[in-house]
C-alpha cells in the first residue's frame, strides 16, 4: 500500500466484483467446471482450459491430458443453466447455443518438466510454469468514536469483501424469487474512505443489475437499495459505516435489459483482481480458472494467501503481502518475500525466515498439504478465491499461527 494510505486523514479505495452471470465470470466457471469434471475422474489430470463466449456461442479450448473422459458440451450447458442462462433473449440459451470444443493434449516438454520425478522423488517435482504469485491478508479496523475496533472481513480488504457480498446477494434474491425480474448479469463497486489506514465510512456503493424489460427504473432502484444493500448491511452489522453522505448509484446508466454474452463477449481469466484482492495487493498476472494445481498460478497463489493469512491472524502484522516466484521444472521457489507495510510487530526479514522454515511452498507439497487434487474449483470461479465465508477452503486455515509465533520468538531471542 502507498504510505499515503497510512498517513492521510482521508484516503479513498475502490474495488469491484461481478455476478456469476457476467460474461467473463461465466467463462471462468465453464473452465473450472471442465477442470472439476476431469479431476472427479482423474485426480492427476493435467488441465489448462479456457473458454470464450459471445452471442449464441461458447468455445472451449486448451490442453488436457487425462485418463478421464468428459462430455464437455454437456458440462458447458449445465453451467449455463445453473447460472440462469436458459434463453437466448436473456443473454445465451443453454440448450440452443453452439458449443465448440478445441482441446489437445498437454505439450510433452511441459509434462516432462512437471511430472518426471513424481514417483521416484516427489521432492523434485517442478513447477508447471515460471512466474510470481502474490498472497495478501489484512486485519481491518473501523473507527468508532475515533477509536479503532476490529471488523470481521475474513482477513480481506473491506472494499472487495463488501463488493463480493453485494454480488452474492444480487444472485440470491434473483434465484429465490425475491426480486424475480433480475437477470444473471451484474456488477458491484464499493468505495471505502480510510483515515490513517483505518476504515472511516463507506463513500459510494454502485450496483448494475440486469433485469427484465419494462421494470420501472425507480422501482428497481428502490428495491435493490432495500432488499440488497440495506438488508445486507443489517445482516452483516455495517449500517454504521453508511451515513447521509454515502452515495448510491443503482443502474445509473438507466435500462440494463440486454446482458451476458449477447451484450459483451467473455473470456476466461479477465477478472483477476476480482478473483484476488480487488487491487489492494499486487498481482503476479496469472489467472486461476481452468488450471489444475500443478500450475503454480493457482497453487502458488493459494499457498501465498495461506502464509499471509497466518501471519496476520497470528497478530504479527496488520497487513501482509507474500510474493513467491517459480521456474518451470524447478521444485523450490526461486524467491520468497514478505512485506508488512510498516505494520509488522517484528522486522519483515524475521517473518521471512520463519516462513521459509515453516511453510513448504514447493508445488507438490502445496498440492498435498492443501489437498488440491479435488473437484473444488467451480464454486471459486465467482465471488473470489479468498476470504470466502460460505466455503471451507484449506488455504484459509490459520493452523500455523502458534508455530509462527514460536519461530519468530526463537529468531528474536538469538539476535
Amino acid at each position: 500500500m502507498p504510505m499515503s494510505f497510512f498517513t492521510s486523514p482521508s484516503y479513498l479505495f475502490t474495488s469491484e466484483s461481478v455476478t456469476e452471470g457476467h460474461p467473463d465470470k461465466l467463462c471462468d466457471q465453464i473452465s473450472d467446471a471442465v477442470l472439476d469434471a476431469y479431476l472427479a475422474q482423474d485426480p492427476y489430470a493435467r488441465v489448462a482450459c479456457e473458454a470464450i463466449t459471445t452471442r449464441g456461442i461458447v468455445l472451449v479450448m486448451g490442453e488436457i491430458t487425462s485418463k478421464g473422459v468428459v462430455d464437455v458440451p454437456t458440462t458447458v450447458r449445465q453451467t449455463l443453466r445453473r447460472v440462469g442462462y436458459t434463453r437466448a433473449d436473456i443473454g445465451i440459451g443453454c440448450d440452443d447455443c453452439a458449443v465448440l470444443v478445441a482441446l489437445q493434449k498437454q505439450a510433452p516438454e511441459i509434462a516432462a518438466a512437471v511430472g518426471a520425478h513424481e514417483e521416484t522423488d516427489p521432492s523434485k517435482v517442478g513447477a508447471g510454469d515460471q512466474g510470481m504469485m502474490v498472497g495478501f491478508a489484512c486485519q481491518e479496523y473501523v473507527l468508532n468514536a475515533g477509536k479503532p475496533e476490529t471488523i470481521d472481513t475474513h482477513f480481506m480488504p473491506l472494499p472487495i469483501y463488501l463488493a463480493h457480498r453485494l454480488c452474492r446477494r444480487l444472485a440470491e434474491v434473483r434465484k429465490k424469487g425475491i426480486l424475480p425480474y433480475l437477470r444473471p448479469d451484474g456488477k458491484s463497486q464499493v468505495t471505502v474512505e480510510y483515515a490513517f489506514g483505518k476504515v472511516k465510512r463507506i463513500h459510494t456503493i454502485i450496483i448494475a443489475a440486469q433485469h427484465e424489460p419494462h421494470v420501472p427504473h425507480e422501482r428497481l432502484q428502490r428495491e435493490i437499495r432495500e432488499v440488497v444493500i440495506d438488508a445486507l448491511a443489517k445482516e452483516m452489522g455495517w449500517e454504521s459505516l453508511l451515513d447521509r453522505d454515502t452515495r448510491y448509484l443503482i443502474n445509473a446508466s438507466g435500462s440494463f435489459v440486454m446482458g451476458g454474452p449477447a451484450a459483451d463477449s467473455g473470456l476466461t481469466g479477465r477478472k483477476i483482481l476480482v478473483d484476488t484482492y480487488g487491487g489492494s495487493a499486487r498481482h503476479g498476472g496469472g489467472s486461476f480458472s481452468g488450471k489444475d494445481p500443478t500450475k503454480v498460478d493457482r497453487s502458488g497463489a493459494y499457498g501465498a494467501r495461506y502464509v499471509a493469512k497466518n501471519i496476520v491472524a497470528g497478530g504479527l502484522a496488520e497487513r501482509c503481502e507474500v510474493q513467491v516466484s517459480y521456474a518451470i521444472g524447478v521444485a523450490d521457489p526461486i524467491s520468497i518475500s514478505v512485506e508488512t507495510f510498516g505494520t509488522g510487530k517484528v522486522p519483515d526479514e524475521v517473518l521471512e525466515r520463519a516462513v521459509r522454515r515453516l511453510f513448504d511452498l514447493r508445488p507438490l507439497a502445496l498440492i498435498q498439504n492443501l489437498d488440491l487434487r479435488r473437484p473444488i474449483y467451480t464454486p471459486l470461479a465467482a465471488y473470489g478465491h479468498f476470504g470466502r465465508d460460505d466455503l471451507s477452503l484449506p488455504w484459509e486455515q490459520t493452523d500455523k499461527v502458534e508455530a509462527l509465533r514460536d519461530l519468530v520468538s526463537l529468531h528474536l531471542s538469538r539476535r
